[in-house]
């Protein structure tokens, strides 16, 4: 899962919204072997995004086409971005990734429904150690796997805090880099 993030901050342009960063990740996640991916509108829901709005800006980003839809069937999209056939797409295991981070990106019980807040809260949790609920990474590689200006980012990191969502986080100062601690219920 990290290792999309990574490479979705690299293929998107930097001002790509949380919202399309969301609807990338599933895509990412859900490909088949020819590069093609539907989501079904269900799916689309739970995103809690404007995903004609997304598909829009990712179709401009020319990182996908758009096939069919959006509508009340879901939407058919085909992806651009050769890079992910090297990432061995349509494995297993790569949908049970796309259905975690479906999962925690809305977790109801924490009510967060802004899309930068959500994709906040998948990439600390797929730093994060399962067991412990800890991560370290550097404050500036989560800001770009984000796509999240530095007061933003500050910003999340609290509202994710007050939201429960984070039990823990702080900036250390001498190395710059974003520690923090997931509650049990967030890993």
């Amino acid at each position: 899962m990290a290792h999309i993030l990574s490479y979705l901050a690299a293929a998107l342009p930097s001002d790509t919204s949380a919202g399309a960063r969301l609807l990338a990740l599933q895509c990412a996640l859900r490909v088949n072997a020819v590069l093609r991916v539907g989501l079904p509108a269900g799916l689309l829901r739970s995103l809690r995004i404007d995903s004609v709005e997304a598909c829009r800006e990712l179709e401009q980003a020319r990182w996908l086409s758009v096939v069919a839809g959006p509508g009340t069937a879901g939407v058919t999209l085909q992806l651009r971005d050769a890079t992910l056939l090297t990432q061995d797409p349509a494995r297993p295991d790569r949908r049970r990734a796309a259905d975690w981070a479906l999962r925690h990106g809305s977790l109801a019980q924490t009510r967060v429904t802004e899309p930068r807040l959500q994709l906040l809260s998948v990439c600390l949790a797929a730093h994060s150690d399962r067991g412990s609920g800890a991560g370290l990474r550097e404050y500036e590689r989560i800001m770009h796997d984000c796509g999240m200006p530095e007061h933003d980012l500050s910003r999340a990191l609290c509202a994710l805090a007050d939201s429960g969502v984070l039990k823990t986080w702080q900036i250390c100062p001498d190395s710059g880099d974003l520690r923090w601690t997931l509650p049990p219920g967030q890993r």
